[in-house]
C-alpha cells in the first residue's frame, strides 16, 4: 500500500502579499477553486492501492488543514503538528515512523503541498513505476523532465537504467542550482532532471538508512512522536525533542549519501509555483500574454500578471509586471525581480509590520474575522461564523463589545458570572451589548454563515485579552 504524506509547513513568502506565514499559499486557491493542499490530496485518493493521507503541518494551520481535508472528503490517518520547522529530513523521519506503525511494509509517498501538476494521471503512472523500485528496497525520487534551462531548481544527474525495473534509473549525483550556461548544458545533455522534492520509499528501508546516515534525526523524530500528545484530531510532536533534530533537507541528510537512491523521470506538467513569475507561466493568458484574476481592467499592456482581491485594479501601458492587490497590501514588481519579494517580507518583519505574517482576514476554527476600522480606544470587526461554528465561552478584562447581526441567525450566551448566564437569539438588524468583564459566547446554530459587526471599546484591544472558560477546539 502507498501512503501519501503531505508536507505543509512552508510559508510561501515569495508569493506575498497573498501568501503569508499565518495562512500560506498551500491553504489558498492559487490555481483553481480548490486550495493547493486539496489539489495535492486529490491526486492520490484513498483506494486502488493508496492508503489514507497524512499531513505534517504547522500548529497554527491545524484547523484550516483539518477543515480543508474534510471539505474534499479526505480522512487523514494523522495530522501531525510540527512545533517548529526543521526542514524536510526530520519531517520525513516522522512520516516514515508514522507509516511504519500503520503498515510495516507500507510505502511512503512524500509530497509537497504546494506544487502544480497539470496531468495527475501521468504523476500516478510515474509513482506506480517507482513503486517497483521502492518495494525492492530503493529510495526513489522523481526527476522532472526539463523543458528549459532553469536556474531556479536543483538538478538530478541520472545514470543507467536499473535491472528489472523498467523506467527506473540510478542516480549519478545531485547538483545545486546552476548558472544559465551550465543549465543550458544540462538541458542539451538530456540526462539531467529538475529535483522535484517528491520521494517514494518503504518506511522501514528509509528508517534503516536514516539510522545509518543520520541517527540524530531518527532519535529526535522517535522521541518527538513518543512524547507528543493528542490534541483533538491532531498529534502534537514534542517540541523539546523535535528541536534536537538538525534542520536539514532529505537530500543532504540521506539521498546524496545513500547507495539505494533511484530516480523516475516525471513529465506531468509540474511546477513548484515558487514565485509570481512561475504562477504567470502556468496560468491562462489573454491575447496579449496577460494573466488576470479578479476585477482588472487593462489597456495597452502585455505579459503581465495582475491579481485583484478586493477592489478594481487598472493597468495602462505596462509590460512584464507583477501587480498583486490584497485588502491591506499591494505588490508591484518587475517580472524578473519577483524572486526578491521575500526580501520585502523580511524587511517588513524586522520593522514589526503585521502585513508580513498575517492577512487582513484572520481565520479561526469557527470562521474568520476582518478588521474594518480602528482608532484610539475602539476597533471594528466583521465576524463570519460558519454553520455550526461556536466561539469559546470567554470574557475580556479591558474591553466591552457591541454585536449587530448582518445576516444569518446568532445564538448569544452572556452574563456577569458563570452561574448567571442567559441565552438569546438574534436575527438580522438586531444587536446586543457585552459589558466589560461579562462572560459571553457567540454561536451559529443555522445552516448559512452568520455575519456580525463587532464594535470593541476599551483601554486595550489586543487579541490576548481573552480568558476562556470552555472551548470545543481545545485552545
Amino acid at each position: 500500500m502507498i501512503y501519501p504524506v503531505i508536507l505543509s509547513g512552508g510559508s510561501g513568502t515569495r508569493l506575498w502579499p497573498v501568501s503569508r506565514a499565518l495562512y500560506p499559499k498551500q491553504l489558498l486557491p492559487m490555481l483553481s477553486d480548490r486550495t493547493m493542499l486539496q489539489e495535492t490530496a486529490l491526486r492520490f485518493p484513498e483506494g486502488a492501492g493508496y492508503g489514507p493521507p497524512a499531513v505534517i503541518c504547522n500548529a497554527e494551520h491545524r484547523f484550516a488543514v483539518a477543515e480543508q481535508m474534510q471539505d474534499i472528503g479526505a480522512k487523514p490517518s494523522a495530522i501531525l503538528l510540527e512545533p517548529a520547522g526543521r526542514n524536510s529530513a526530520p519531517a520525513a523521519a516522522v512520516a516514515a515512523l508514522h507509516i511504519a506503525d500503520i503498515d510495516p511494509d507500507g510505502l511512503v509517498l512524500l509530497l509537497a503541498s504546494d506544487h502544480r501538476v497539470e496531468r495527475p494521471g501521468a504523476f500516478r503512472a510515474a509513482v506506480e513505476t517507482g513503486a517497483v523500485a521502492a518495494r525492492a528496497g530503493r529510495l526513489v525520487t522523481f526527476g522532472i523532465t526539463p523543458d528549459r534551462p532553469e536556474t531556479g531548481y536543483g538538478y538530478i544527474h541520472r545514470n543507467g537504467a536499473l535491472d528489472d525495473m523498467d523506467g527506473c534509473f540510478g542516480i549519478e549525483r545531485f547538483v545545486e542550482k546552476p548558472d544559465l550556461a551550465t543549465a543550458e548544458q544540462y538541458l542539451a545533455a538530456g540526462d539531467y532532471f529538475w529535483n522535484s522534492g517528491t520521494f517514494l520509499f518503504r518506511a522501514r528501508d528509509f528508517l534503516a538508512e536514516l539510522k545509518r546516515l543520520a541517527p540524530d534525526i531518527l532519535e529526535a523524530a522517535k522521541a518527538a512522536l513518543e512524547k507528543g500528545i493528542a490534541d483533538l484530531d491532531f498529534h502534537r510532536l514534542d517540541g523539546e525533542a523535535f528541536a534536537k533534530a538538525p534542520s536539514i533537507s532529505i537530500d543532504y541528510a540521506v539521498m546524496e549519501k545513500t547507495s539505494l537512491g533511484a530516480m523516475v523521470p516525471l513529465d506531468a506538467g509540474w511546477s513548484d509555483v515558487g514565485s509570481w513569475s512561475a504562477l504567470w507561466a502556468v496560468q491562462d493568458k489573454d491575447a496579449d500574454g496577460n494573466a488576470v484574476q479578479g476585477d482588472v481592467w487593462l489597456h495597452k499592456s502585455t505579459n503581465n500578471l495582475v491579481r485583484a482581491e478586493s477592489r478594481l485594479v487598472t493597468v495602462i501601458g505596462a509590460e512584464d509586471l507583477i501587480v498583486v492587490e490584497s485588502p491591506d497590501a499591494v505588490l508591484i514588481a518587475a517580472k524578473g525581480a519577483d524572486q526578491d519579494v521575500k526580501l520585502a517580507v523580511e524587511a517588513l518583519k524586522e520593522s514589526g509590520r503585521p502585513e508580513a505574517i498575517s492577512h487582513a482576514t484572520t481565520h479561526r476554527p469557527w470562521g474568520s474575522y476582518r478588521n474594518i476600522d480602528s482608532g484610539d480606544g475602539y476597533q471594528v470587526k466583521r465576524i463570519t461564523v460558519s454553520p455550526g461554528g461556536r466561539l469559546s465561552l470567554q470574557s475580556h478584562a479591558h474591553r466591552a463589545e457591541h454585536w449587530t447581526v448582518i445576516s444569518g441567525g446568532a445564538r448569544v450566551t452572556r452574563g456577569p458570572a458563570l452561574d448567571r448566564l442567559d441565552v438569546m437569539h438574534l436575527d438580522p438588524d438586531e444587536s446586543v451589548d457585552i459589558p466589560l468583564g461579562w462572560i459571553h459566547r457567540l454561536e451559529n446554530p443555522g445552516t448559512v454563515p452568520l455575519i456580525i459587526v463587532e464594535v470593541q471599546s476599551g483601554s486595550y484591544l489586543g487579541e490576548d485579552d481573552i480568558e476562556r472558560y470552555d472551548d470545543q477546539y481545545g485552545r
